[in-house]
């Protein structure tokens, strides 16, 4: 069982857990769960639907997004990240809404030069106001082989797991005024593109186009989550027909103790930067969340 799974959880909510875990298990199709929205073919589609890559070269990256919008859930994707001197160079995949005051939860892939590891980049937007980052390294090359990347996005918090280990979680403590994306419905995008101006080394490190194209894979998208219909105003989350959705897993999940022994690890022995422990960056005192939640 995961490791996020509640010990509270009564049996019969255990047994529905488990049928929503077996149904959740299934392969996505990205013909039928995503569109590639640009790129002129650089985004391309093979193996019957079972594997997506994005490209990047001098003249253009590109992107896909999901076809449905979602209204909290778990989104995993399996990724193989750009190859070799991947400097200058930005692979993405988050959850956004839309509009100057939106809501977005990131995983950001900034390249690296051969032999330099990846940093993962993440952030959590609320009413269009983000800087809350923090950066990792991985504890293995994320180029040599597909790892599984997730969002889990619950109404009490937000975690970010690698290979089913969290990395970062964003509680939600709105009864201390810390805004918290739970009310416009998300969609999956995800990117390739050229942002050498920063990316590496603080663009230091500039993209060497002739290492172009650039590729990151993409496999095995999972959307275990309430799908929002704008038509009704509602997720399915809400409708008599798919009831089940609400015994889903990832709606009670929180860190066990072996979570939060794992989180520590991360977080001790990767993380590189946390703007919860940036004190130039808040000369007027630390943002509210830093102080009361311990596991950011």
């Amino acid at each position: 069982m995961s490791i996020l799974f509640s010990s509270k959880l009564e049996s019969g909510l255990l047994l529905s857990l488990l049928v929503c875990s077996l149904m959740a298990s299934t392969e996505g199709n990205f013909y039928q769960d995503v569109d590639i929205t640009w790129g002129d073919q650089r985004g391309k589609i093979f193996q019957g639907g079972q594997l997506l890559t994005l490209s990047l070269d001098k003249y253009s990256g590109s992107g896909f997004q999901s076809k449905n919008e979602y209204l909290l859930g778990r989104i995993d994707m399996q990724m193989k990240l750009v190859p070799g001197n991947s400097a200058g160079t930005v692979t993405t995949f988050y959850l956004s809404s839309q509009g100057p005051n939106h809501d977005e939860i990131d995983f950001e892939f900034l390249g690296n030069l051969s032999g330099d590891p990846y940093i993962v980049h993440t952030n959590v937007f609320s009413q269009g106001k983000g800087n809350r980052e923090q950066q990792f390294h991985l504890w293995f090359d994320p180029t040599k082989a597909f790892h599984t990347y997730s969002i889990l996005w619950n109404s009490l918090r937000i975690i970010f797991l690698v290979d089913n280990i969290p990395i970062r979680v964003f509680n939600n403590l709105e009864a201390n005024g810390v805004p918290f994306p739970s009310k416009q419905p998300m969609r999956l995008y995800s990117s390739l593109w050229n942002a050498d101006d920063w990316a590496t080394r603080g663009g230091l490190v500039k993209t060497d186009w002739t290492q172009a194209p650039f590729t990151a894979s993409y496999r095995n998208f999972k959307a275990n989550a309430c799908v929002w219909s704008s038509s009704r105003g509602s997720s399915s989350c809400n409708s008599v027909s798919t009831n089940s959705l609400q015994d889903s897993a990832w709606q009670f999940q929180a860190l066990d103790a072996s979570g939060r022994n794992r989180l520590r690890w991360v977080q001790n022995k990767h993380m590189i930067y946390n703007y919860c422990t940036d004190l130039k960056r808040f000369p007027q005192g630390l943002p509210t969340e830093c102080k009361r939640s311990r596991f950011l």
